[in-house]
């Protein structure tokens, strides 16, 4: 069995934004299965304490890319609006669960309108955006009323299929590593803790609206002082990032990230010799950047795996993946015991 199972399983569940319950009840299942403790907050995200009174927060976002029926059209197929920022031209051709609110699930597939080269010559050079693109169902639609007969209406949930793939040498490639990659880290360190059945003073936190802005806000237990967020690393020509190294962010669009909580990181992961890649990055917000701006007095870093074409079909390497777990557990151990 490959330890990453439990990845595989959680991307596997669709789970964009605003419709997370599934994901976040298999989290919660999960962390009961290696003998803790884990809540619902009020929004639906799942919190875990692993010893009491916890000071350090770990999170990591369990929501993922979307989007949602904003509309049906005369020929019966679907209009739609994003759920977070899914980049459309790599999920153009992307096939899709249409997920109704009577628990219905309808396949289909997003395309350009008028997507046939052989009857659309301007079919290369037209822009992808919410007005040139629908979604086709796999279903006998022919007009508006035929689909809402189906039970599909407005609001209704649109799943990008993740496609999965491990391979031998260690790459992952997947929809949604940002940032169920990060969800992973945190299993691990639940399950290598209560291994070696060390309690400390650290809660888990799996926030389920990061990807609209409000994940990280609230939630957390009073007696946290530190927030460490696991989100994916970005890897591009302005960064120093890769695959094979938890990045560390000094720097996103919200502004710096704590000068003392990373110079810490920094001094873990050369003492350990974890593999590690400082970044700034340009266009990038976090759970960290919610809570600080929400007013919580925590002090805030941010570290995680790096993933290359973020919001696309993107893909991270289990050394990234192990160096993020290995400098969260080096912190627990230097900070909290």
């Amino acid at each position: 069995m490959s330890p990453y199972k439990t990845l595989e399983e959680l991307v596997q569940i669709d789970s964009p934004t605003g419709y997370t319950a599934e994901a976040c009840s298999y989290i919660f299942r999960l962390l009961q299965s290696y003998g803790l403790k884990p809540e619902y907050t009020h929004k639906g995200a799942v919190r875990c304490a692993l010893g009491k009174s916890p000071v350090l927060a770990i999170a990591a976002h369990v929501d993922t890319l979307g989007a949602i029926v904003s509309g049906i059209k005369c020929d019966g197929t679907l209009q739609f609006s994003k759920l977070g920022g899914p980049s459309l031209t790599s999920a153009e051709g992307e096939y899709v669960n249409v997920h109704t609110l009577d628990g219905k699930v309808y396949t289909g597939t997003l395309l350009l309108n008028n997507p046939s080269s052989h009857a659309n010559d301007m079919r290369e050079t037209e822009k992808r955006n919410y007005d040139t693109m629908h979604i086709r169902l796999d279903e006998v639609v022919t007009d508006k009323k035929s689909c809402e007969k189906l039970g599909i209406r407005t609001g209704d949930i649109i799943c990008f299929e993740p496609r999965y793939r491990e391979y031998k040498n260690g790459f992952i490639k997947s929809r949604f590593m940002d940032n169920k990659a990060g969800c992973y880290v945190l299993f691990e360190i639940a399950r290598r803790l209560q291994e070696e059945r060390i309690e400390a003073p650290v809660e888990l936190f799996f926030s389920n609206y990061e990807e609209v802005g409000h994940g990280g806000t609230a939630g957390y237990s009073k007696t946290v002082e530190e927030l460490l967020v696991i989100d994916m690393g970005v890897l591009g020509d302005a960064c120093e990032g890769d695959e094979y190294s938890c990045s560390i962010c000094v720097k996103d669009s919200s502004g710096p990230y704590d000068y003392e909580f990373r110079k810490t990181l920094v001094s873990l992961a050369d003492k350990y010799k974890i593999p590690y890649k400082l970044d700034v990055y340009p266009f990038y917000s976090s759970d960290g950047s919610a809570a600080l701006r929400a007013g919580n007095d925590f002090r805030v870093a941010l570290i995680g795996p790096g993933v290359a074409a973020s919001h696309g079909v993107e893909r991270t390497h289990t050394k990234g993946i192990e160096a993020t777990i290995d400098l969260s557990l080096s912190y627990i151990l230097h900070s909290t015991l």
